[in-house]
């Protein structure tokens, strides 16, 4: 603690009901006549002042000043020694006062200082034992038995200071991992917090990639259909109208597209068919868009999770949706194929290019390579103005199995 202990923030509010009850027996010491007269009481007034002065400074202990700390605790052993000499008998013969410096010294000083008040209390306990029997004038036979006596209750209340220090030590351990546990909850939430945020933002980032993807390729052969039906509305009606056909049909596409944006795209993209089956269907619908179609070189040794699958497809899909918006390619070539450790995807075509330092933070190239890197993968791009463009994308399977296993564990 960094301000000082009071009745009000004190952290063991028994050891203060504890204090309370020693002090009155104490103090009911000093007032009740002794049983011998060879033991009187003397400065009762004293002694009581002193037990007061004692039981009020236990209201409000130092944390801060390592002097402080040292001045309040000669005072508390000043009034203990005035009350030891002057007490009744009872305070004598069992000092409750040395166990309370013992309990203070704890919550005050660390482990070195609580030490040395422990040992402190036992050298002020001998030398007040060994001034009282010394008064007392007795035969040899009787001065070895208080000997005797006076060891065995040395013995006890030293071994009662270890139990009380060893006590003490253990329960504000006890607390100060306590703190330390709720401070690391406190942390955790705080962290649990910053993942949620995250784990939104990264779910609205999903959401647009998805949307991107597919509504964005379905719109995209929309337009083409469009343009062309309009360039042949005046030369050939008829083919024009096939292509404002198909435009119908992607534009209903593009509306089931829009419902599953909204509903966070829940549904499996590959709609139960095999990534072969899919990839089909995009070049079927690469070919129905700009005239041309892909050549498909596919080769799957090695089984792929969902986990990869579905990145693939979209990365596949945005690449097609790119080559038919931008490239002019009259040849697409794709090549998907696995290995015992990866999977390698190449995406070619003959189209115009572009220029990698000027055109590589689109949307559509950022979330391919998002997609890769999320995998663990590889994504690169070589490309050049009038020389087409290559996309390759390089994954391990262990990545993808590794996290289809944790998920079902």
């Amino acid at each position: 603690m960094s301000r000082p202990i009071s009745i009000f923030n004190h952290p063991f509010r028994f050891l203060l009901y504890l204090e309370w009850i020693l002090l009155s027996f104490a103090a009911l010491s000093a007032v009740i006549p002794p049983p011998f007269r060879r033991l009187p009481t003397r400065f009762t007034e004293l002694t009581i002042c002193s037990l007061i002065i004692f039981g009020l400074m236990g209201l409000r202990l130092p944390q801060r000043n390592q002097f402080v700390k040292v001045i309040y605790t000669a005072i508390e052993i000043f009034l203990i020694v005035i009350t030891s000499f002057f007490g009744g008998i009872t305070s004598r013969i069992f000092p409750f006062l040395y166990l309370i410096l013992v309990t203070r010294s704890c919550l005050i000083f660390q482990i070195q200082g609580r030490l040395v008040i422990t040992a402190l209390s036992f050298i002020f306990f001998l030398l007040a034992l060994r001034r009282r029997f010394d008064r007392i004038p007795s035969s040899p036979t009787e001065q070895e038995r208080f000997l005797f006596f006076s060891f065995n209750f040395a013995v006890m209340f030293g071994l009662s200071l270890i139990f009380v220090l060893l006590l003490m030590n253990t329960v504000l351990s006890e607390r100060k991992s306590r703190e330390e546990l709720a401070i690391a909850n406190d942390k955790l939430r705080q962290y649990a917090l910053r993942i949620e945020s995250q784990a939104t933002l990264e779910e609205r980032n999903r959401i647009a990639r998805e949307i991107h993807d597919s509504l964005g390729h379905s719109l995209t052969a929309l337009n083409l259909q469009l343009e062309t039906a309009l360039k042949l509305w005046q030369s050939q009606p008829e083919k024009a109208q096939t292509f404002l056909t198909r435009a119908k049909e992607l534009a209903s596409k593009s509306l089931q597209d829009v419902r599953q944006s909204v509903s966070a795209i829940r549904s499996h993209p590959l709609q139960e068919q095999s990534l072969e089956q899919a990839i089909a269907g995009l070049a079927e619908n690469m070919q129905r868009a700009i005239g041309v179609s892909p050549n498909c070189k596919i080769d799957l040794v090695f089984p792929i999770s969902s986990e990869i699958t579905t990145p693939i497809y979209r990365i596949i899909q945005e690449s097609f949706t790119n080559i038919c918006k931008h490239s002019q390619a009259t040849e697409v070539t794709l090549e998907l194929t696995t290995t015992n450790t990866n999977l390698h995807l190449i995406i070619k075509n003959n189209g115009k290019g572009f220029d990698l330092g000027q055109n590589t933070t689109g949307f559509g190239l950022k979330s391919m390579r998002d997609r890769t890197l999320a995998l663990g993968g590889k994504f690169n791009i070589n490309s050049t103005p009038e020389n087409g463009c290559q996309i390759i994308v390089d994954i391990p399977l262990m990545s993808g199995k590794n996290d289809k296993s944790a998920a079902s564990r």
